[in-house]
C-alpha cells in the first residue's frame, strides 16, 4: 500500500509537518509492546522498530486528522513513507492500541475496552505474548503475524503460498499464488507455475524454476513485490543513488490486457513511448464517464465496421466457433439479436468469436492478429478509425470526366474542340493545384509528426529517425556491442530514455521507399520470442534499424562460456535443464510464427546461437529475422549459392535444390543439439572417427540410440544435475526432435509448427533415422 499526494497537496503536507505536533522531532522509539505498556495512541508519536531499524510500525499520519496503523521502511527518509502493510482502516487522533489483561490485541477508536475491536480477530489471547517487529518486516504477536495476512505487498523471504494480495484501491487481487483477478473473480493473467517467494538476491522462486529481476544478484538492496492500483504485479528495487524506487520486473507488459483498465464499450490504447494507456471509443460510440455509449441504437437493419487489431476479452459474453469462411462467421452473428460483433482471423484456421451482450475489456494491439467487426445501425455515418497499412496505402483518386454529346446536326467542330480543350486544361490545372496543396500539407504534417513523435501511431508503422538522432543516441557510435553478417550493432539511448540496439546495415538493396516498405513488414511481426523493431533510418544511402535492447546478450555466451566484463569470475551463469528447454521451445515458436503465421512468408536463413538473444527471465528472442530480403543480390551469392553461417547451413544450400522453410528447420536442429551438449556442433568430441569425416549429429545419434548412453551427449558442466526422473522427458524430446530436424532430405524434416508441438509433447515422436553428413552416404 502506498500514498501518493498530488503536487497541489504537497505544500499542504509540508505545512502540516511544520505545524502539527505529530511530526515533532521528539519521537519515542520502542522495540516491543506488551500488556504492561501504556495504551498507545497517535499523540505519543511512538514507533515500533525492527532490530536494525530497517522497518518501523505505528500510527502513520496520512492527512490532518487521519491515521493508519502500518508498517513502512524506516531507513528511507523521503516522504510519503513507503508502506508495506496496513490494517486498511482509517483512524483518528483518539484511536488507541493496547493489549488487554487477557492478552488480546485491541485497536479501538477510544481506549474503552467495550469499543469495537479493529485489530484482526485471529490473534491469540496470551498474557505473555508481546508485539514486536522482526528485521525482515514481519509484525508478530504470538502465533499471529503480518506475513500471513498481507495487504498489497510481499517482502523478501515472505511465503507467498496460501496468502492473497489486494490492491490499495480494492479493485485487483492476486490469489492462489498464480492468478491475477479483477473484482474478485475475473481472471486476466496466470503464471504457469505458482510463485513461492521473493528472494533477497532479486529472483522469484516458483513451484518449478525461477525468474529474475533486472537487478538480480545485487545483494543488500531493498526490494518488494507489490500489486499496484493499475492491476500489475511489480517487483520494485530501491536505488540508493537516486533515492527512488525503480521497476525491475513486472508481470504484464501489455497493460491494456489488464481487465478494468477501460470501461464498457471502450478500447484501450498503449503508447510505447510513454508506457501509458488511454481509452478511446469505437466508431458509432461517444464518451460517457469512463465508458462509451451508442450514438444510434441498433434496429433490425445493421452493418459491420472493421476494427483492425482490436480484441474484446470479456469473460462469459463470447462464443468461440470454428467456421469455414468469413461469410459463415458474419451470418452466425446476424442470426443473434444480442450479437454486438464478431472477431475473425484471416489465417485459414476458421477462428470466429461472437461478442454477445456487452463489449468488455477491448484493446488494440497488432499481436492480436484479429479484426473486430463491430455491429452498428445502418444509419450510422461514422467510419472505422482502426485501419491497417493496406487501406492507408490506397492513395489513388479516380476522376470521372463526362462531356455532353453535341447536337446531331451540329457542324461546329471548332467550338467542340475549344470546349474539350478548355475542360481538359481546367482539369489539368485543378489536378496540379490539388496535388501541390496535398504535397504542402503532407510535408507540414510529416514534420509535425516527427516533432511530436507521432510516427509511432499504430497504422503508420515504425518511427523514422534522422541520422543525427541516431548519432546522438549512440554517442557517435562509440559503444559497439556486436558484429554480424548484416552489419555492426551499437548500444544507444533515445531521447525518451529507452535503451536500444542500433544495427547499421551494409550493402542493402533498393531506395528509400522500397526499404521503408520492407522495414514496415518486419516491424509488424510481433511475437514474445522475436526482438522488437522500434524504428529505422533511411537517409543519404545510410540504412539503420533501431531494436529493443536485450540486456542478457546472446545464447552462445552462455552455452560456450565466453567471458564478459561485469559477470562474476568473467563467466555467465550456467543454464539449467529447465531454462534450456524453455529457450528451445521459445525459439521454435518464434520461427514457426515467421514461417506459418505472418501475413508475409519469412525465411530467416541464419539461425545460430549468436542470433538468439536472452531477455529477462532468460526469455529467448530471435534477432535478424527478415533481413535477408534487404541484402543486395551479390551479397547473398557467395560460394555459388551458399548463404548463412558455416556449421549451421542445410545441405540444399550446397546443391541445386529449391530453398524452403525446411532450411531453417535444419539449422534449428543443430542449435538444439548444441543447447543439450553445451558445445559447438563442429567441435570434435572424443571419438575414433577421423576429423575430416566427423559429423556431430551422427555421433550423438549413436550415443543416444545405439549405445543408449545419453550422458555422453549432455553438457558436462551440468551433467551432475541431470535427474533421469525429472529431466529425461525434456532431454529425450529435445534430442529426438533435433534428429528429425537434421535429416538430409528436406521433405523428411517436420515443419517448424510441428517441431514446436514435438517439444511441447503434444505429438508423439517416433525414433528418427540416423542423420548423414552432406557428402557421405550412411555407409
Amino acid at each position: 500500500m502506498s500514498f501518493h499526494p498530488s503536487s497541489s497537496s504537497l505544500l499542504f503536507i509540508l505545512f502540516i509537518i511544520f505545524l502539527n505536533p505529530f511530526f515533532s522531532s521528539s519521537q519515542k522509539i520502542i522495540s516491543s509492546f506488551n500488556s504492561k505498556n501504556t495504551p498507545w495512541n497517535p499523540s505519543q508519536h511512538q514507533i515500533l522498530i525492527s532490530p536494525n531499524s530497517t522497518f518501523a510500525a505505528g500510527f502513520l499520519q496520512i492527512s490532518n486528522n487521519s491515521f493508519t496503523f502500518s508498517i513502512w521502511y524506516n531507513k528511507i527518509s523521503k516522504f510519503p513513507k513507503t508502506q508495506i502493510w496496513s490494517l486498511n482502516t482509517t483512524l483518528n487522533s483518539t484511536s488507541t492500541l493496547f493489549i488487554s489483561p487477557s492478552g488480546e490485541v485491541k485497536l479501538t477508536p477510544t481506549s474503552s475496552t467495550s469499543a469495537p475491536n479493529l485489530w484482526p480477530t485471529n490473534t491469540e489471547k496470551s498474557t505473555s505474548a508481546i508485539l514486536l517487529l522482526q528485521e525482515n518486516g514481519n509484525l508478530v504477536y504470538g502465533n499471529w503475524n503480518s506475513f500471513l495476512n498481507p495487504t498489497d505487498t510481499y517482502l523478501p523471504t515472505q511465503n507467498i503460498t496460501g496468502t492473497n494480495l489486494t490492491s490499495d484501491n480494492r479493485r485487483f487481487q492476486f490469489g492462489g499464488a498464480n492468478t491475477l483477478y479483477y473484482n474478485g473473480n475475473d481472471s486476466y493473467f496466470n503464471f504457469q507455475n505458482a510463485l513461492q517467494r521473493l528472494e533477497e538476491t532479486g529472483e522469484v522462486s516458483q513451484t518449478s524454476g525461477v525468474f529474475y529481476s533486472a537487478d538480480f544478484g545485487e545483494k543488500g538492496k531493498l526490494r518488494r513485490l507489490k500489486l499496484d492500483n493499475d492491476g500489475n504485479l511489480i517487483v520494485y528495487s530501491f536505488d540508493q543513488s537516486s533515492g527512488n524506487w525503480t521497476v525491475v520486473w513486472q508481470a504484464i507488459y501489455e497493460l491494456c490486457t489488464i481487465h478494468g483498465t477501460c470501461g464498457t464499450n471502450s478500447i484501450c490504447m498503449y503508447n510505447t513511448s510513454t508506457t501509458q494507456t488511454s481509452c478511446v471509443c469505437p466508431p458509432g460510440f461517444t464518451k460517457r464517464s469512463k465508458s462509451c455509449v451508442r450514438k444510434i441504437s441498433m434496429t433490425k437493419a445493421t452493418k459491420f465496421l472493421p476494427l483492425d487489431f482490436v480484441k474484446f476479452t470479456g469473460v462469459g459474453n463470447q462464443t468461440d466457433l470454428k467456421v469455414l469462411n468469413f461469410s459463415s462467421c458474419e451470418k452466425r452473428c446476424l442470426d443473434k439479436d444480442n450479437c454486438l460483433g464478431f472477431m475473425f482471423k484471416y489465417d485459414g484456421t476458421g477462428y470466429c468469436v461472437l461478442v454477445l451482450e456487452k463489449l468488455l475489456y477491448g484493446y488494440w494491439s497488432p499481436g492480436t492478429e484479429v479484426v473486430m467487426y463491430l455491429r452498428v445501425d445502418n444509419t450510422e455515418t461514422d467510419i472505422s478509425n482502426f485501419t491497417g497499412m493496406t487501406s492507408l496505402m490506397e492513395t489513388s483518386c479516380p476522376v470521372s470526366i463526362s462531356l455532353p454529346f453535341p447536337p446531331e446536326e451540329s457542324k461546329a467542330t471548332t467550338r467542340n474542340i475549344a470546349i474539350i480543350s478548355t475542360i481538359f486544361a481546367a482539369e489539368l490545372i485543378s489536378g496540379v493545384f490539388f496535388f501541390w496543396t496535398f504535397l504542402k500539407k503532407y510535408i507540414k504534417y510529416r514534420d509535425m509528426a516527427r516533432t511530436f513523435g507521432l510516427e509511432v501511431m499504430p497504422a503508420i508503422g515504425p518511427k523514422r529517425f534522422s541520422f543525427s538522432e541516431i548519432k546522438n543516441a549512440t554517442n557517435n557510435f562509440t559503444d559497439k556491442i556486436g558484429r554480424g553478417g548484416f552489419g555492426d550493432v551499437y548500444k544507444g539511448k533515445l531521447s525518451d530514455g529507452r535503451v536500444v540496439a542500433v544495427k547499421c546495415l551494409k550493402n542493402v538493396k533498393g531506395g528509400d521507399a522500397e526499404f521503408w516498405a520492407e522495414v514496415t513488414i518486419i516491424a509488424r511481426m510481433h511475437h514474445l520470442n522475436l526482438v522488437r523493431l522500434w524504428g529505422f533510418c533511411a537517409e543519404k544511402g545510410r540504412r539503420v534499424l533501431v531494436y529493443e535492447y536485450v540486456r542478457n546478450g546472446s545464447l552462445d555466451e552462455f552455452l560456450f562460456q565466453k567471458a564478459r566484463i561485469g559477470s562474476p569470475d568473467g563467466q555467465e551463469p550456467i543454464l539449467d535443464w529447465n531454462i534450456r528447454y524453455r529457450i528451445a521451445l521459445g525459439v521454435a515458436r518464434a520461427i514457426a510464427y515467421l514461417h506459418e503465421e505472418c501475413l508475409e512468408w519469412v525465411l530467416h536463413c541464419d539461425i545460430k546461437p549468436e542470433n538468439i538473444l536472452l531477455g529477462d527471465d532468460f526469455c529467448p528472442k530471435v534477432s535478424d529475422f527478415g533481413l535477408a530480403k534487404l541484402k543486395k543480390k551479390e551479397e547473398m551469392m557467395t560460394m555459388s549459392r551458399f548463404r548463412g553461417t558455416p556449421g549451421y547451413v542445410a545441405p540444399e544450400w550446397t546443391k541445386a535444390d529449391p530453398i524452403t522453410p525446411k532450411a531453417d528447420v535444419y539449422s534449428f536442429g543443430l542449435v538444439l543439439l548444441e543447447i543439450v551438449s553445451g558445445s559447438r556442433n563442429f567441435e570434435h568430441h572424443n571419438s575414433k572417427v577421423e576429423s575430416d569425416q566427423w559429423f556431430f549429429p551422427a555421433w550423438a545419434f549413436d550415443k543416444v540410440f545405439k549405445d543408449m548412453n545419453v550422458d555422453d551427449v549432455l553438457d558436462p558442466r551440468i551433467k551432475h544435475t541431470y535427474d533421469s526422473r525429472a529431466h529425461f522427458d525434456l532431454v529425450n524430446r529435445m534430442v529426438k526432435t533435433a534428429m528429425w530436424c537434421i535429416q538430409d532430405r528436406p521433405d523428411a524434416r517436420p515443419s517448424m509448427g510441428k517441431v514446436a508441438k514435438m517439444l511441447e509433447g503434444t505429438v508423439e515422436i517416433i525414433e528418427p533415422k540416423k542423420p548423414t553428413i552432406f557428402f557421405l552416404s550412411e555407409e
